[in-house]
């Protein structure tokens, strides 16, 4: 077997037949309820087939709008959900790669327990997740905007957030302070011309 179909033979293994294991471009994904995510990664950590000791990456993904193009149609794809928090585990041992996902119940109010006793790295790109896309990693021990300004509105990396923001801010000579108000940009959408000339750049 090669490295690839070992991986996903041990999964099943660990996780049962019925695992939400998919793989596309020699890349495997595992999907994970959100109620057994921190229970889950331990697994993927601790299971002597597997030993994923290291947590590359986490990220939060918002799918409000994706694979609608700009005509409005929709892609025919559907999402369980709006947000998901995805991970990418790395095995030193064994030298092989997962990504891990989980949907989140919640819209309005994304959570999911945080993977701090998993693996104790994963505190700022929590923190991170919690500042662009507004997810709450319950157990986080100091979960509080890292890039953002504390007095920030909203999560930037969210798809419904305006280009513009909703705040700005600028140093005020007679108060000797930044201070905030409403955006003054106006919202426009700038189109880059297409030449659509069938001989354009032939013979000049």
């Amino acid at each position: 077997m090669t490295r690839l179909e070992t991986l996903k033979h041990n999964l099943l293994q660990a996780f049962g037949e019925d695992a939400a294991l998919t793989e596309a471009l020699g890349e495997l994904t595992l999907e994970l309820p959100a109620t057994q995510w921190t229970a889950g990664c331990a697994r993927l950590r601790d299971e002597a087939s597997l030993r994923f000791e290291t947590c590359i990456d986490l990220t939060g993904v918002d799918y409000l709008t994706y694979g609608v193009g700009k005509v409005g149609e929709p892609s025919g794809e559907s999402f369980p959900a709006r947000f998901a928090v995805v991970i990418h585990l790395l095995s030193v041992t064994h030298n092989w790669r997962l990504r891990v996902r989980a949907w989140l119940e919640s819209d309005e109010f994304p959570v999911i327990d945080s993977l701090t006793d998993v693996w104790p790295a994963v505190g700022w790109p929590e923190r991170e997740a919690f500042d662009m896309f507004g997810i709450v990693f319950e157990g986080h021990n100091d979960l509080r905007r890292i890039l953002t300004d504390y007095g920030f509105i909203g999560h930037p990396f969210r798809k419904d957030f305006p280009l513009s923001g909703h705040v700005e801010m600028r140093y005020d000579e007679a108060e000797k302070r930044v201070v905030y108000q409403p955006v003054t940009i106006e919202t426009r959408e700038i189109t880059p011309r297409i030449v659509r000339e069938d001989a354009y750049g032939i013979g000049r």
